[in-house]
This record gives structure tokens, C-alpha cells and sequence, in this order.
């Protein structure tokens, strides 16, 4: 490794960690941090902090007490400077009225409106550009973003909890739905609502909100409710449910729509197409960046046949059922394994 790549790592390194202190608060956007530097001493930090608002290049161009010291800086950002007019102004014209004269970039913005134009724009105006330093992790940080923009879908995390001995639910009938089968523990639980406070939407099919009745809602962390999204082709499910209350936005995919109310909106499905791609198309349309599937096996399934998913996220609870509902047979690469209190979190990769 020489010299110089080492002295940009360490300030990209930085730039990566502000950039995860706007998880959760910039989607649709992507999160990005920014660190400028002056004779090996960071001079200013920044990192896009909300949706609408400032990016981060704004943010840390402003925190330089002494601007004169721009112009013998360099700036580092861990996604390419925007160059078009959005919610914001062009960060790259913006670096270029400030003379800043290298700059130090992640990687390439996938985004149409972006996609090298920043990069063009700032060698055009004499800045030296370095391109590439840390792509993986910049990228890696940013997947739910790149996903969106290069799949036209949202990043899919497939969840589910399951027994020692590999079943999800137990065979349950009619007179047994609502009742909960406790598979995990409470420390499980919050993991699982942690989880949901960083994903735009989460998704349950019928016969999960039929036997289980979610309410899919954080409770166990402080953060936003993800979108909640039911598939419902025949409209089968009781307005009784939990995910009809009314509490938070909730889409229902059916090929019965009914009129939509408060937090309540039915998105008609062609039952002579594919209804999963349906889905992803609509929620792609809408800008969500991040779904959650929870099952059951089904739909679960029906994601991993068309290889429609990124990760899966398998919670195995020290318990056995000995029958019931197999778990899904997941064809991902095990990535991670983490303890939970007796039960055990592991983290596979569509790859």
C-alpha cells in the first residue's frame, strides 16, 4: 500500500463513519459523509443529516471556520458530488466555487441524474479527482441505494425465526390463529425491532397475518415504522387484524381493491401476471429503497425462487417442535453469526 493511499483510506475511514450517523433519516437518499482536510488536520466534517436537507459536502464546506484554507484542501466523500438541481443546489458547483483543488471519492453515484456527470463537472474545472478509494465499503454502506437504482427494486431482507430443529410455526388450526409460537427470546425481539426501524417497508403474506396477527410495528426500539404491506389477493383478511388499525401507513396488494382510507391504501394486482414482480415494480415506483419480508414460508419461498432477495436474516431460537412448518432452505453464503441471549442471529447473502 503506499503512501498516498494510506493517508486517503484513514480520511475516507472517517468520512464512512459520519456517513452511517444519518441511517434512517435520509432515504430515499443515499447516506453520505464528508471530511475536509488541510495539511493532514481535518478542518471540517459534515454528513448528510435528513432527507431535503443539506448534503454532506454543504455540511462540511460550512463547518470550516477558516475558508481561505480551502483552496490548498482536500475533500473526501464517500459518494460522488451531485450535479444536478434537486432538493439542493449541485455539490460539485459548489466545490468548484470554493477552488477546492482535490477531491477524494468513494465511488461512482448510480443515481441517472449523477452517474460521473459530478465527476466530469469537477475535472473540468482543473480539480484533481481520485476516484475509487474504499469502493467496497462505500458501496457496501450504501446497498439499499445501489440496489434501487441498479435492480429497480427495493434491497430485500428475507426474515424468519426458527427451532433448533428447523420449523417455523407449528401446524395450527383456525381456533389457534392469533396465538403466539415464542420461538426466539426477548433480546431477539428488540434485534427484530431495531431491524425494522432501519428498512423503509416490511411485508407479510395472508396466511401470516391471518395466524400470527402482526402488528408489525416498533415497539420494542425508539424509530420510525417501516411502510406496512400486506399481499391479500382474494381480500380474505378480517378487518380485525392488527395491521388494520389504522395507526400507521399500510398498503394492502389485492385483486379485490376496496376504497382506500386513513393509513389504509389497496393496490390492485393483475392476477394474470406475476404477483411479486407487481409489487416490487409498485414499490419501486414509490421510492422504497428497503422491504422486509417476514414470511410465512410461502412467501418467503415464492422471493427465493425468482432470486428476487439480497439478505436473509434467520433468528434460531433454542427451542424444538419436532414437526410443523419446515423453515425455508436458504441457497445464500453465511456472512455472520451472532449470539442473542441463548438464541442465535445469522446473516446470509444473495451472492
Amino acid at each position: 500500500m503506499n503512501q498516498s493511499f494510506s493517508y486517503d483510506k484513514k480520511y475516507m475511514e472517517r468520512a464512512i463513519e459520519l456517513a452511517r450517523l444519518g441511517m434512517s433519516n435520509v432515504a430515499p437518499n443515499p447516506m453520505v459523509g464528508c471530511v475536509i482536510v488541510h495539511q493532514d488536520k481535518i478542518i471540517g466534517e459534515g454528513f448528510h443529516q435528513k432527507y431535503g436537507g443539506p448534503h454532506a459536502e454543504v455540511n462540511a464546506i460550512n463547518s470550516v471556520k477558516r475558508k481561505e484554507l480551502l483552496k490548498d484542501s482536500t475533500l473526501y466523500v464517500t459518494l460522488e458530488p451531485c450535479a444536478h438541481h434537486g432538493k439542493t443546489p449541485p455539490c460539485s458547483d459548489l466545490i468548484v466555487s470554493k477552488k477546492i483543488p482535490r477531491v477524494v471519492i468513494g465511488t461512482v453515484d448510480p443515481f441517472a441524474q449523477v452517474a460521473g456527470k459530478g465527476i466530469e463537472k469537477l475535472k473540468s474545472a482543473g480539480c484533481r479527482v481520485v476516484l475509487g478509494v474504499m469502493r467496497e465499503e462505500c458501496q457496501e454502506q450504501n446497498r439499499r441505494f445501489f440496489t434501487f437504482h441498479e435492480k429497480k427494486r427495493p434491497y430485500i431482507i428475507l426474515k424468519w425465526a426458527q427451532t433448533l430443529d428447523g420449523f417455523i410455526d407449528v401446524d395450527r388450526s383456525p381456533e389457534h390463529y392469533g396465538q403466539s409460537t415464542w420461538i426466539t427470546n426477548q433480546l431477539s425481539k428488540t434485534a427484530v425491532h431495531k431491524m425494522r426501524t432501519d428498512e423503509a417497508a416490511i411485508m407479510v403474506g395472508t396466511n401470516t397475518a391471518e395466524k400470527d396477527n402482526p402488528s408489525l410495528t416498533v415497539r420494542e426500539w425508539h424509530g420510525c415504522h417501516p411502510l406496512r404491506i400486506v399481499l391479500d389477493r382474494k381480500r380474505r383478511l378480517g378487518r380485525e387484524l392488527a395491521l388494520f388499525d389504522k395507526s400507521t401507513p399500510t398498503l394492502v396488494f389485492t385483486e379485490k381493491p376496496e376504497e382506500d382510507g386513513p393509513n389504509l391504501e389497496f393496490v390492485k394486482l393483475d392476477p394474470s401476471q406475476d404477483a411479486v414482480q407487481q409489487m416490487l415494480d409498485e414499490l419501486h415506483r414509490r421510492e422504497i429503497q428497503s422491504l422486509i419480508v417476514e414470511g410465512g414460508r410461502k412467501l418467503l419461498d415464492s422471493f427465493m425462487e425468482r432470486n428476487q432477495w439480497d439478505e436473509a436474516r434467520v433468528f434460531v431460537g433454542n427451542r424444538l417442535f419436532r414437526n410443523g412448518v419446515p423453515a425455508p432452505k436458504i441457497p445464500g453464503k453465511l456472512m455472520k453469526e451472532d449470539e442473542l441471549d441463548g438464541s442465535r442471529l445469522l446473516l446470509f447473502r444473495n451472492i
